[in-house]
C-alpha cells in the first residue's frame, strides 16, 4: 500500500535531483561564461594597452614637433616687424608662460614691446559691468570719442585703443601722457587692470586669452574680451586675438569672434598659442594686420588655415 510517507519521500526525491541537475548544468554553463568574459577582459585589456602605446608615441612626435618648432621659431619671424611697437594685453586665464615667449619672438622680429596690460577677472565679470562702462565714460581722453555700443567689452575696448594704440593714418599718440597713466590708474585701483609702468601707446597690439571660459557667465565673459579686442582692433594698424586650446569653442573669446563674420574680417585670431608653433603664427598675423588682412588660424574647426599664406 502507498502510505503518505512513501509521496513524500518520492516528491523530496524528485525535488533534490532537479537541484542536483541544476546545479551540475549551471556550473558548466557558469564555467563556460566565466571564460567567455575572461577572453573578452584580456581583448579589452590588450586594446586599451595599444591605444595607450599609440598615444604616447602620438605624444613624442609632439613633443619632438614643439622642440623643433621652438628652435625655428626665431628664424622664422626674424626681421618680420622692424621698427614695429607691439603692446601685449592678457586676460586673466593667460599662462604667463605664453606671454614671455611672444614677447621674445617679438623681440627676434625686432619688434619693441612698449608695456604689458593684464585684464582681471574683473573685467570680464558680467555683475561688474556696468561698473566697468561708467568708469570707462569717466576715463575718456579728451578729444576721443567712445564707440556708441552699450556693452562694456566695446567700450572698453574704445577706451584702450585710446590710451595704448598709435593712430594708424599719423602714427601718433590718441592720448597725452598723463591722460594714459591717469586712465590705467584708475582702471587699476577700480581692480580692472594690472598694468607695467610706463606703458606707451604703440602701432600693434596682441591680446592673449587662456581656453574656454568655464562656470556661470561663462559665454558673457567670452563674449566681453571678444567686443574689447574687436574694438581695440579698429584703433590701431592691428590687433592679434590669441588663445590656447579650448579658445575657439563657443565659450571661448576667440570662437565668439569667429561667430561673427564682421569682426573676422578686421580681427586675425590665433585658436593654439599655448604651443611653440601656434605662437610663431601670431606674430606672423601681426605682420599680416599691417598689411591690411585679417585670418582665422589655428587647429581648431573653425579655423581657415594652420598660419598666413597656407589657406585653401
Amino acid at each position: 500500500m502507498i502510505t503518505l510517507r512513501y509521496h513524500i519521500v518520492s516528491i523530496t526525491a524528485v525535488f533534490l535531483a532537479l537541484a542536483v541537475g541544476v546545479v551540475l548544468g549551471s556550473t558548466a554553463i557558469s564555467g563556460r561564461l566565466l571564460s567567455g568574459l575572461s577572453d573578452e577582459k584580456n581583448s579589452l585589456a590588450q586594446q586599451v594597452n595599444d591605444l595607450q602605446n599609440d598615444r604616447n608615441a602620438l605624444n613624442a612626435k609632439l613633443t619632438e614637433a614643439d622642440k623643433f618648432a621652438a628652435s625655428v621659431g626665431p628664424l622664422a619671424v626674424k626681421d618680420r616687424l622692424t621698427d614695429r611697437t607691439v603692446v601685449i594685453v592678457t586676460t586673466s586665464d593667460a599662462r604667463p608662460s605664453d606671454r614671455d615667449a611672444l614677447a621674445g619672438l617679438l623681440k627676434s622680429a625686432s619688434a619693441t614691446v612698449t608695456g604689458e596690460i593684464q585684464l582681471t577677472d574683473a573685467f570680464a565679470d558680467p555683475s561688474r559691468g556696468d561698473q566697468l562702462r561708467d568708469l570707462v565714460a569717466r576715463l575718456q581722453p579728451a578729444g576721443s570719442q567712445l564707440p556708441t555700443a552699450a556693452d562694456p567689452g566695446t567700450r572698453a575696448g574704445g577706451l584702450f585703443g585710446a590710451l595704448l594704440l598709435l593712430n594708424s593714418s599719423n602714427n601718433e599718440p590718441q592720448a597725452t601722457a598723463d591722460e594714459t597713466a591717469s586712465a590705467l590708474s584708475g582702471l587699476t585701483n577700480a581692480g580692472f587692470v594690472k598694468a607695467t609702468s610706463g606703458v606707451k601707446p604703440a602701432q600693434l597690439a596682441i591680446v592673449l586669452t587662456g581656453g574656454a571660459a568655464i562656470g556661470d557667465s561663462a559665454a558673457d565673459r567670452a563674449s566681453t574680451v571678444a567686443r574689447f579686442a574687436t574694438q581695440l582692433d579698429r584703433a590701431g594698424a592691428g590687433v592679434v586675438l590669441a588663445g590656447a586650446n579650448g579658445s575657439a569653442n563657443g565659450t571661448g573669446a576667440i570662437g565668439v569672434v569667429r561667430a561673427d563674420t564682421a569682426a573676422t574680417s578686421i580681427l586675425s585670431t590665433v585658436d593654439n598659442s599655448d604651443t611653440p608653433a601656434g605662437q610663431v603664427v601670431v606674430v606672423m598675423a601681426l605682420r599680416e594686420q599691417l598689411e591690411g588682412r585679417a585670418g582665422r588660424y589655428g587647429v581648431a574647426g573653425n579655423a581657415e588655415a594652420s598660419s598666413p599664406g597656407t589657406a585653401g
